[in-house]
């Protein structure tokens, strides 16, 4: 093997310990959630990335880039969102094509309430992950970029 074949190998070895990574914490969060406050893990980050925002409230497309879905599942992931009276959406007032999503007070309320469940259940799976020899590089790399961000 050449030395660009290793270095691609090497490239795709990462990215698919990166993928087990995310889909052990992805399943993890997904089923605490779900079990503790009927929330899926996107539904929770949208909640989450608007909550963060002054005022409560994205645009759509800034939302869709923000929680890293199409633009289609976003607008059905904020309507299922919207008839449970979690969210609510509204024209902009200075640009009548934009749309804003917004955060309403019972979508606070379940956010504060998931919240601690899903930092915990983030920090166990991490935890557990840690433990596994072929993801330990990738957890200690994360607690680097969080204290980082600090």
């Amino acid at each position: 093997m050449s030395v660009a074949d290793d270095a691609v190998e090497a490239r795709a070895q990462g990215w698919r310990t990166l993928a087990a990574l995310h889909a052990r914490i992805e399943d993890r969060l997904n089923r605490e959630l779900e079990r503790a406050h009927e929330l899926s893990v996107s539904e929770y980050t949208v909640l989450d990335v608007l909550a963060r925002q002054d005022g409560f409230h994205l645009r759509m497309n800034q939302l869709a880039n923000a929680v890293v879905l199409s633009q289609s599942a976003t607008t059905r992931l904020v309507a299922r969102l919207e008839e449970r009276g979690l969210l609510s959406r509204y024209l902009c007032q200075d640009d009548r094509r934009g749309i804003y999503t917004e955060v309403t007070p019972s979508g606070q309320k379940l956010l504060s309430a998931a919240r601690p469940t899903h930092d915990e259940t983030l920090a166990a799976a991490l935890a557990e992950a840690e433990q596994v020899p072929e993801l330990a590089p990738l957890v200690s790399a994360l607690a680097t970029l969080t204290f980082a961000a600090k």
